[in-house]
């Protein structure tokens, strides 16, 4: 059996199929006939091997409680080691059916209301709601961008902000959703620094770190072992294999302490086994997905040269730095002087795109618009056109 699903120039019809990209934009308050590119998932067919586990599954026709054995973790461990060089455990593994249900519980589990909670804005935006709908205060060490466009960490206002705040958890975003930084490894260090000697948990998104164009990916919690003492790191197959609906996501928390009150935490959530399918594309994917793996990360870097390229000649009013990171790009609009109103009003009814607005991300996300590079390149041009024209015309 070979591999079959790697013609991503291939259009995937997705509306009718309750897709929450295509489906849902008139109950969003969007145009029905916006073209979306918010949502981070892929309009990419998955892995036929995945494809072909799960009609296996399906075909059983029984659906009944499942959890994983170890060809499950066997699958996982090989990967990591493969592509991050990093060394997991068993017992250090706790299934959660996402990322972000996995911040909400690391919110409860390791502060008390009213407890600081730092993040990095602009930043992936249900790290702010995690944090305020738990009743939690949120601090911001909000990035620095330079002038060409390229972001750094402000370790001084970190330090700063960490003990004056008494901040008590930290969610790290490796690599950076939405700015695509690959952070590296001395900055890291700092924080790891940081962070144990003032007593504070990390947690480390670390779900796109298998989308790295520049540099390489430093699995956080592998820095040191007393790094790895304060970490909680966040991965899953998810947007790697497209299967984000398929809600499961592996965590990694070697120290003893913090995983029983995480795992105490979900069990008080009343969640137990995370989705059978879930388990099923997951250990299938990373045992059998590099093919797969390699075509979409070709791909997907050619669509990001692609747009580089098209905006730097027929673009030149915003600007776009090549992500490191992520299929995500992060265009600065800043250039057009435009109001948050005025900057909607161009991309959602001039472009008719439905992008995400950088100003979710915190208010120094305000000028910029998300875009979803992991599509087909005849979409892209489409959405990339359209601004071209909208501003032309505007």
């Amino acid at each position: 059996m070979s591999e079959r699903n790697l013609d991503f120039d291939a259009p995937v019809e997705r509306k009718g199929t309750d897709c929450l990209k295509y489906d849902f934009a008139v109950e969003r308050g969007m145009p029905a006939d916006i073209l979306p590119l918010w949502v981070a998932d892929m309009d990419f067919r998955i892995s036929s091997y995945i494809q072909d586990a799960l009609a296996a599954q399906a075909a059983h026709g029984i659906y009944g409680y499942s959890d994983s054995k170890e060809d499950y973790f066997a699958a996982i461990r090989d990967w990591m080691k493969k592509k991050h060089g990093w060394q997991v455990e068993e017992k250090w593994l706790v299934k959660t059916p996402g990322v972000v249900f996995a911040l909400a519980m690391a919110v409860r589990a390791f502060t008390k209301e009213g407890e600081a909670v730092m993040i990095q804005q602009p930043v992936y935006y249900p790290f702010s709601s995690v944090i305020k709908d738990n009743g939690r205060k949120l601090v911001s060490n909000t990035l620095v961008q330079k002038e060409d466009g390229h972001y750094e960490m402000d370790l001084a206002d970190f330090e700063r902000k960490v003990k004056d705040e008494k901040v008590k958890l930290f969610f790290l975003c490796n690599p950076h959703n939405p700015v695509g930084r690959v952070w590296d490894r001395e900055s890291l260090l700092e924080i790891g620094r940081i962070c144990v000697e003032n007593h504070v948990v990390v947690v480390s998104d670390e779900i796109h770190a298998d989308f790295i164009f520049e540099g390489t990916h430093q699995v956080f919690a592998d820095l040191s072992d007393k790094i790895r003492d304060i970490s909680v790191t966040c991965t899953a197959p998810s947007k790697t294999f497209n299967i984000a609906g398929l809600q499961v996501s592996n965590i990694f928390i070697a120290n003893d302490s913090l995983r029983r009150r995480f795992v105490k935490e979900i069990s008080a959530a009343g969640y137990s086994q995370v989705n059978a399918s879930g388990l099923v594309a997951c250990r299938t994917a990373y045992a059998q997905g590099e093919e797969w793996y390699q075509g979409m990360m070709a791909y997907v870097r050619a669509n990001i040269d692609f747009a580089e390229q098209y905006i730097r000649e027929q673009i030149p009013e915003i600007r776009m730095r090549k992500p490191e990171g992520t299929y995500l790009l992060w265009l600065d609009f800043r250039r057009l002087s435009l109001t948050s109103e005025e900057l909607e009003d161009l991309i959602v009814r001039k472009a008719g795109l439905w992008l995400d607005s950088g100003a979710i991300f915190g208010a120094c996300g305000e000028g910029f618009q998300r875009i979803n590079a992991a599509c087909t390149r005849a979409t892209l041009a489409e959405a990339l056109g359209r601004i071209k024209n909208a501003i032309k015309n505007s």
